[in-house]
Formats: structure tokens, sequence, C-alpha cells
């Protein structure tokens, strides 16, 4: 198969990713077309225009077509006939392209995308090629979304690890990886890996089984209103204290929420407050980033008091119907909020670690508002 690449394939290593080997090509264009910037997402589509420039793969196999279908299917591209101009002349190729209304009237560059998207698009490939022949890309579109919130909390451990003052000078590259495997795909997935690291005595661990559920970044809100001396708190269902038995798997909580890719911190918390509280925070208060779990669990959380106004009759009822949350909030005077700390019903740990640290700033000084 003969493959006329204009978009995001262009790139080298991408392309490498999806296809399973490293395949060049050479300079083509496809006449009476243009590239542009779907209308929903950050990839590009083909469309009208005074011509495409791109790339002409040749004598691809009947797998790495197949690869190909299950990644560009999965944007709602089919492969269609079409001739290309090059150096020496046309040839018959084909073309990856969507329905003519999924364009937009923004055009679309490789460069751009590869300063600004393409990390997050390459380490989201790694993880739906793995799944190749597991699923179709009907499967692979579903699960997308989380897969680049996943690939975007990879992409900010890297570049934004927690500063070391007294632990070892120990890095991810002094863990042997034997075995790595993936059994579970869904809104979470489920690693399992076979490894080996260094003790602190110089030795070596020999080979440990570990398990962990991988999730996205995510954000907690507590709304704070410092007037009147109250804050906002939401309860709904949860699905692990019912998984685990609780009986009152209802649970009193901050805001929260992941991180989008794309997404800082900040703006994620700002969001989370409008969608889950109805409310407008102002100054943001940092309380601390952290694993919550991290002997199980990849979260890592950035925690916030949110300065905000809450008189009488803000509760309400909140939460996204299309995430299937449904949810109640409660304004607490500060002193009821500790209460409920004390006799127990408040038991979840970002709420727990908010609480006593504006306990503490309410004792020392509340930041400025």
């Amino acid at each position: 198969m003969n493959l006329f690449l204009f978009g995001t394939l262009r790139d080298d290593a991408l392309r490498e990713i999806v296809i399973g080997r490293a395949v060049g090509g050479r300079a083509a264009r496809l006449a009476g077309h243009g590239v542009r910037r779907a209308a929903e997402g950050d990839h590009p589509v083909i469309g009208a225009g005074e011509g495409a420039e791109g790339l002409l793969v040749e004598g691809l196999g009947t797998e790495e077509a197949s690869r190909l279908d299950y990644y560009e299917g999965a944007f709602g591209c089919r492969r269609h006939p079409v001739r290309v101009t090059t150096q020496a002349g046309e040839i018959a190729a084909q073309v990856y392209a969507a329905e003519p209304d999924s364009a937009s009237d923004a055009a679309w560059d490789l460069s751009e995308w590869q300063s600004e998207w393409a990390p997050l698009v390459r380490k989201t490939a790694e993880q739906a090629m793995a799944l190749y022949g597991q699923g179709d890309s009907a499967t692979l579109a579903r699960r997308l979304p989380m897969m680049r919130v996943r690939a975007s909390s990879a992409l900010r451990a890297a570049e934004c690890p927690a500063p070391r003052h007294i632990r070892a000078d120990l890095t991810r590259d002094d863990v042997t990886v034997e075995t790595a495997r993936r059994p579970y795909v869904n809104f979470f997935a489920l690693d399992e890996y076979d490894l080996e690291h260094p003790h602190f005595d110089g030795g070596r661990s020999g080979t440990l089984n570990r398990a962990g559920l991988v999730s996205g970044d995510a954000v907690t809100v507590l709304p704070y209103d410092p007037a009147r001396d109250r804050v906002l708190v939401i309860e709904q269902f949860r699905f692990g204290p019912f998984s685990r038995g609780d009986l009152r798997p209802w649970c009193l909580e901050p805001v929260a929420g992941r991180v989008d890719p794309g997404e800082a911190p900040e703006t994620a918390a700002r969001r989370e407050a409008e969608e889950e509280a109805r409310l407008d925070v102002g100054a943001l208060w940092t309380v601390a980033s952290y694993y919550p779990s991290p002997g199980v669990l990849t979260e890592y959380l950035w925690s916030y008091v949110g300065v905000c106004d809450l008189p009488d009759g803000a509760e309400t009822l909140a939460g996204k119907a299309d995430e299937g949350e449904d949810i109640r909030t409660h304004v607490l005077s500060f002193d009821r909020l500790m209460e409920l700390i004390t006799a127990g019903e408040v038991d979840t740990a970002p709420l727990l670690l908010t609480a006593f640290w504006l306990a503490r700033a309410r004792a020392e000084g509340l930041p400025a508002a």
C-alpha cells in the first residue's frame, strides 16, 4: 500500500509507534485539498484547498495497514484512494480522511503541533498501539480520552519531580524491569511489573512482583469564605468505599477532579469548583502536592483552599450528568467541619489534609485573599 500522510503521522517518532517500525517517505502533494484543524480535538483533517503538502510512504504491508486502520479509525478516519504528485510524477495512493464536516476553518501546522502536542500524542499512541489486536477502533476511541490523561500525567511526572533533600540519590533508571504488563484498560488501567531495585545497603531486591492502579493527575479544592469562616464540602457516592464493603459509601470530600491534558492544576481547580459546586473561586492557596497512596496508586494530587463567597443558600445539587455525577454540597462553619472530623464522619484523606492545613493557617494568619 502507498499512503499519503498530511498530518501528525508525518512526525517520524509517531509514525514509528503506529506502524511498528521506522518508515521513511518522500515529499508529495495532493491537489484540490488542504489541511485543517479538526472541529473537535487537536488533530488535523483533510479538507478543500489549493493543495496539501505531505509525505508519501510506499510499500506498506497488510499488517502495517491494519495497524494504521486501527489507529486512524479511532479518530473517525477511513482510507480513500487518491492520486498524488511527486517529483517523479503522479502516483496512486491512499489517504485517511474523516467526514467533511469534521474540519474547522483553522489551518493546521506540523511544526506548531510538534512543539505543543507531539510528546502527549506520542505517549498516548504508545498506550493505544500496545492494545492493538485486543479491540477495534471504536473501543480505542472510547479509551483515548483517559489514555491522554494518563499520558499527560506521565509527562508531567518526568518534567516536574519533587525536590530531593534527604532521600537517596536514586532514580527510576536504577530500577530493572524484567517484564511489564497492562492486563486491564478502561477508565483506569492496571499495570503489573516484575522488577528489582537497589537496597539501601548496596544490595539488590531480587525479582519482585508489583501491581498498581494507573490513574491521572487530579486536583482538590476546599472552598472557604474567610469573612464568614465557612467551608463548602461535597457529598457523593464513591465506588471505592462501596467495593470495600462500607455500609455508607457516600463520602464527604473537597471539590475534586482530574487535570485535563494541556491544563494547569490551578485551572482545573477553578473549573471543578464551577462544575461541582457552582462557585467562582478567587485566590487559590496551595496546600500540598502529593501521592495519596503511593504503594498502589499512580494518582498525584494538587490540593488547594479556594477563597469564595459562601452566603446562606449557597448549598446546591450539582455535577456533570454525562460523567454520572450526583453531588450535594454542604456549607459548614469551620468549627463544624472540625467537629465532623473528630466524630469520624470525615474520612477522606484530601479533606482531612486540607482541613488541618486551614486550621493552622487560621491560627497563624491566613494568606492574602
